[in-house]
């Protein structure tokens, strides 16, 4: 009998907001999976080892997951990282796959999820807390209220005509263009507020478009409110 694939959303950073179903699974199931090169350096088993030391017994597989947009390099560490966890589940063993904040959104995971799932094997997604809502509830700020529209837009990509829109922007991993970002954010005179490592080591909050340092780090997040009338 084949094993089960779990993609368990760890939550943004602080490890109180783990989930008692992720740390359940992780608890008992021997195989946990991470992306990266190293498993132990990974910031989502670094989430979970600080509710849970005993993790560091587990037998670790670190998945290949480039931060790049080749199609190839990632068509070919997908697949690397599908036949690596496939083997696991023919040997009829279960596979914890760790990954920051929501498995659902803009989630590395997502994509050996779905080979798997189409190969016929038993997978199953376990919500995390995800990044925006963690950044709102630590600026004591709702996101959306009555009929506003919430935004999730990528802004690694353009992000102009995304400023443009009614309601709550949450930009998400800004990356290498952040100075971008920031330009836009000035020019565009919206009401802005970053938060960058929030719930782990090193968190800041930056108020203002003008705050926003072009250097920050990944794990930044942005949210943009409509201007006051």
């Amino acid at each position: 009998m084949s094993g089960k694939l779990f993609g368990v959303g760890v939550g943004p950073g602080d490890p109180e907001l783990l989930t008692l179903k992720a740390l359940r699974l992780v608890k008992e199931n021997e195989i946990i999976a991470v992306p990266g090169n190293d498993p132990k350096d990974s910031v989502a088993y670094q989430i979970v080892k600080g509710i849970y030391e005993e993790i560091e017994n587990k037998e670790l597989m670190a998945i290949p997951m480039p931060m790049t947009k080749d199609p190839k390099v990632l068509e070919e560490n997908h697949a690397k990282g599908t036949q690596m966890i496939r083997e696991k589940l023919d040997a009829g063993k279960n596979v914890v796959f760790l990954t920051l904040g929501d498995p659902t959104v803009y989630s590395t995971y997502i994509y050996v999820h779905k080979r798997i799932q189409q190969m016929g094997y038993e997978v199953e997604i376990v919500s995390g807390i995800t990044s925006f809502c963690a950044v709102a509830a630590k600026l004591n700020i709702s996101l959306v209220e009555k009929a506003e529209p919430l935004h999730v837009v990528p802004a690694s990509y353009q992000i102009e005509d995304a400023l443009k829109l009614p309601g709550t922007k949450v930009l998400m991993k800004a990356g290498k263009k952040m100075a971008d970002v920031k330009k836009q954010l000035v020019e565009s005179g919206v009401p802005a507020v970053m938060i960058e490592n929030c719930g782990m080591p090193g968190e800041k909050i930056y108020h203002g478009a003008q705050e926003i340092p072009e250097t920050a780090g990944y794990y930044s997040l942005i949210i943009v409110k409509d201007k006051e009338n």
